[in-house]
């Protein structure tokens, strides 16, 4: 069996119109749902052999977030500039070519790419995936490369609101 999770970034900031959409960082609330979540994340127990993220500083920020609580060494983090505001066809590409000893792996990327992966590799039905919202997809398959359409079962779906004193 293998684990994907999927975690769009957190909220970011657009407070200075200089800098380029790839370097955003992020906002006073995204610095508090990023390390709420990964709080989350580590109390539900569950393993995760590898962390993916898309090159953009939100998404490795939000990711670096989940290291650190997670205990794992932010310098271990995969970035992909696949990633990046990418499509299904390409995000597929990306879980197809993840390493056979990674049975869990954690991605951090962007909407709305990450929405239509969970309707294409589940029949679960989000609409949205939130910034910082989670996703656990488990798959019946011995290989990432065996990953094709409607295969996974969602397990679970979180996201900061959920939690209280979110706002």
């Amino acid at each position: 069996m293998r684990t994907l999770y999927v975690c769009r970034h957190a909220k970011s900031s657009w407070a200075d119109g200089s800098i380029s959409d790839h370097d955003r960082p992020l906002n006073e609330r995204g610095s508090r749902d990023a390390p709420l979540m990964a709080r989350e994340f580590r109390a539900r127990k569950e393993h995760v052999d590898l962390l993916v993220s898309s090159t953009a500083l939100r998404a490795i920020t939000t990711a670096q977030a989940f290291a650190h609580e997670l205990g794992y060494d932010p310098g271990s983090i995969h970035q992909s500039t696949a990633l990046y505001h990418a499509d299904v066809p390409t995000l597929m590409q990306v879980i197809t070519g993840l390493p056979g000893n990674a049975s869990s792996v954690m991605l951090f990327g962007h909407n709305p790419g990450l929405t239509y992966l969970l309707d294409h590799l589940t029949d679960a039905g989000v609409d949205n995936l939130p910034t910082c919202g989670l996703v656990r997809i488990d798959m019946e398959i011995d290989d990432w490369q065996a990953v094709s359409r409607s295969i996974g079962t969602q397990r679970w779906y979180d996201h900061p609101k959920r939690h209280a004193g979110h706002g």
